[in-house]
């Protein structure tokens, strides 16, 4: 009775932390999608008579340097950065899941120059090679999804290649290979779906990473262009505002940022503890 009493308080609270996530997730979500059709208004409508406006009933966010409502700039370069973070965390799951099972699973020789080619990509800080990548394109949405995309890849490959070579190891492996199943069989139907709740996961807790360095970019002047909406532009734009006494141009796009990537992580923080659940004793803690 006493380790069931000492457990509740820790269950309690998890399940508060993820149901406050998944409220956050889920307004996120509606803000994006409902939000830009339902206001009919221009998030580029310059204003200058209105310019630098605190928040009021009006403008809950204020207004920025040339007058456009903070709240519609928010929820554009929210929208922005969701795009790129859910693409690019996407592609580089599949990459990164065919590299790293293909390697686990042809093994030898294979497997060693995969991995040293990911060693040697990973050797490189992510943020200067996305720069690089990025400074070969004109500024826009695609070209920082590729960019985030082909430095993103290489964790996933190192999880799944994990997990495969964990699967080889079973039975029903064995059985399948003495059963006279070809190699690309036995990747797809048994060591596949062993590792797609892990590339899942993987891609889940990638979003706010990559959302994260859109906004790096785009702050340091590479990823979107200055006049489009995107949550590292506007904390951009505002450190004149800043330096001036105007905080909010800062906090707000700074909030729309930080407050669903925590949402995000914790959602994928309770996924993790679902496919990897610890000892009893450990929960009891």
């Amino acid at each position: 009775m006493a380790d069931t009493a000492l457990a509740l308080p820790g269950r309690n609270r998890r399940r508060v932390r993820v149901t406050a996530s998944a409220v956050i997730v889920g307004a996120v979500l509606l803000a994006v999608l409902l939000v830009p059709p339902l206001a009919q208004l221009d998030q580029q409508a310059v204003d200058l008579s209105n310019k630098l406006r605190p928040p009021s009933w009006a403008h809950p966010f204020g207004t920025d340097d040339v007058g456009r409502d903070l709240l519609l700039r928010c929820v554009y370069g929210l929208r922005v950065s969701l795009l790129v973070g859910l693409v690019a965390a996407l592609t580089a799951t599949v990459v990164g899941t065919a590299v790293g099972a293909l390697a686990a699973a042809f093994g030898g020789w294979t497997d060693r120059v995969v991995m040293r080619l990911v060693d040697t990509f990973s050797s490189v800080p992510h943020l200067l090679l996305g720069i690089f990548i990025v400074a070969m394109f004109r500024p826009g949405v695609w070209p920082v999804i590729v960019s985030v995309a082909l430095t993103h890849w290489l964790s996933t490959a190192r999880i799944v290649r994990s997990e495969v070579l964990s699967l080889r190891s079973r039975p029903f492996v064995d059985a399948a290979v003495s059963g006279g199943a070809s190699r690309f069989r036995v990747i797809a139907r048994h060591l596949l779906p062993g590792v797609l709740p892990q590339a899942g996961l993987a891609a889940v807790l990638m979003v706010p990473h990559a959302m994260w360095h859109e906004s790096a970019l785009s702050f340091l002047g590479l990823g979107l262009p200055a006049h489009q909406a995107s949550l590292g532009n506007l904390v951009q734009s505002a450190r004149g505002s800043l330096l001036a006494g105007d905080w909010w141009p800062t906090l707000f796009p700074g909030l729309f940022l930080i407050i669903p990537t925590l949402a995000l992580a914790g959602l994928a923080g309770a996924w993790r503890d679902r496919i990897n659940p610890r000892r009893k004793s450990e929960l009891m803690l």
